[in-house]
């Protein structure tokens, strides 16, 4: 009988726990669960240098890639064939930083967490008559590429020898629409996917 008394408060005891816990937030459980290690944090940065692209040899270069919800540079090469012409050089690099934007990231990269939207196949040419002599015509027009493509893009660009070094670059498409101007700011580094790089019309420049 006594046995019996001593159970009745521990049994009493189990709604009233459950009762203060849901109270708190927190569901009780009859059986203990095991959720496993916390995620890891997005590194955003390359723990060990990246072997693949220090092997190759060309004109050192930086590309912005995705990490996280911002853009992050990382280190490239391009190849550039010594003597070109300053025309003929600014869209090699371009075409060569359109090239390493698109290419798969390396296995350490994926580690740290970049990605790239820059998809394989587009081209760059040269400005056409009316144009300003910097613009960079894409096969695919601006307008068609997504957020984060077109950010990472005009900040790569914008920030190497495709561009004249002030931070914004003049990007047109295959088709018959004018070029514009467009600016790589803080905001569109550290928000690509919901702020598209501001850009202005270039008529008069």
């Amino acid at each position: 009988m006594t046995a019996r008394r001593a159970a009745v408060p521990r049994l009493l005891a189990v709604p009233a726990l459950a009762v203060l816990l849901a109270g708190c937030g927190i569901r009780a459980t009859e059986v203990p669960t095991n959720f496993g290690p916390a995620p890891s944090r997005v590194q955003c940065s390359l723990a060990e240098p990246d072997v693949s692209t220090q092997a190759a040899r060309g004109l050192p270069v930086q590309v912005f890639l995705l990490c996280g919800s911002s853009l992050v540079t990382v280190d490239r090469t391009v190849r550039v064939p010594d003597g070109a012409a300053d025309s003929e050089r600014r869209l090699l690099v371009a075409q060569g930083l359109l090239d390493q934007l698109a290419t798969p990231t390396s296995a350490a990269e994926k580690e740290a967490g970049y990605s790239t939207d820059v998809r394989g196949g587009i081209t760059v040419g040269g400005p056409r008559p009316g144009d300003p002599d910097d613009t960079l015509r894409l096969s695919t027009a601006p307008a068609g590429l997504t957020s984060y493509a077109l950010a990472q893009v005009v900040c790569t660009f914008s920030d190497s020898a495709a561009a004249e070094g002030d931070g914004s670059v003049v990007l047109g498409g295959p088709g018959p629409e004018a070029p514009r101007r467009y600016e790589c700011t803080d905001e569109v580094r550290a928000r690509p996917g919901s702020t598209e790089p501001p850009s202005k019309d270039v008529a008069g420049e």
